[in-house]
């Protein structure tokens, strides 16, 4: 079998083009629209006055995030999640992922008595949504949160796929390979090396120990090239 060849020509351990606009909204607290090649999705930020009721009284804020597909953010149309009454597992799971990652970069008794929710919307999907979501929602809450006193944003949170694919490891995999890796990790870090969460696959065989080390390492260095793009995109403000 020959080697793969990624269908974009990319290098096996390279991110698919990045961009980052920030700004994007009239009305929201912060918003940034993020590409992972033909992956977008839109990120905005609410800042309100308020927490939730397990918080109340004690001088802590909260950040939570929600997550949604647009019908056509795929080859075929799919039905909106509101008209079906709920949205569904793996709408949940990708939303607590964006929250809990978000909540690990910030100070909640600096933010104080405020709730920050980062609303990300697929407007685009080619694989990679939730790690996409993960690194502009990061943008869009940092900017919503530049006027907040104590500066309660202390550290960043990016997140990016590798995987192996035909045999060969690869970084930001997107659906053309994700589809058929035969393992699939998704890796949310900060900008300090330390991990936030892990999400492994094996699809098509199982992985060793040495495997998992070897995609660890490849992730790190694209979230570390993730953060410098989220560096460029918040230096103006």
């Amino acid at each position: 079998m020959g080697k793969f060849q990624r269908p974009d020509g990319r290098a096996a351990a390279a991110l698919r083009p990045v961009r980052i606009e920030v700004g994007v909204s009239k009305f929201a607290e912060g918003s940034c629209r993020i590409s992972f090649g033909d992956t977008q999705v839109l990120c905005l930020a609410t800042v309100e006055d308020r927490v939730p009721r397990h918080l109340d009284g004690k001088g802590i804020g909260w950040v939570t995030a929600e997550y949604a597909m647009l019908p056509r953010s795929t080859p075929e149309r799919s039905a909106r999640e509101s008209l079906t009454g709920r949205p569904g597992g793996r709408t949940f799971e990708i939303q607590r992922l964006v929250g809990r990652a978000l909540r690990a970069s910030v100070d909640l008794k600096a933010l104080g008595p405020r709730s920050v929710i980062v609303d990300c919307d697929v407007t685009q999907a080619d694989g990679g949504t939730r790690t996409a979501a993960v690194t502009g929602g990061w943008v869009a809450m940092a900017h919503a949160m530049r006027n907040i006193a104590g500066k309660p944003v202390r550290r960043h949170v990016a997140a990016v796929s590798a995987g192996f694919v035909q045999g060969e490891l690869m970084l930001d995999l997107a659906y053309a390979e994700d589809s058929i890796a035969d393992a699939d990790v998704n890796v949310v870090a900060t900008d300090a090396g330390e991990l936030i969460e892990v999400q492994g696959t094996a699809e098509q065989r199982p992985f060793s120990r040495a495997d998992f080390d070897r995609i660890l390492e490849l992730s790190m260095r694209g979230i570390a090239e993730l953060v410098e793009k989220q560096r460029e995109a918040v230096a103006g403000f």
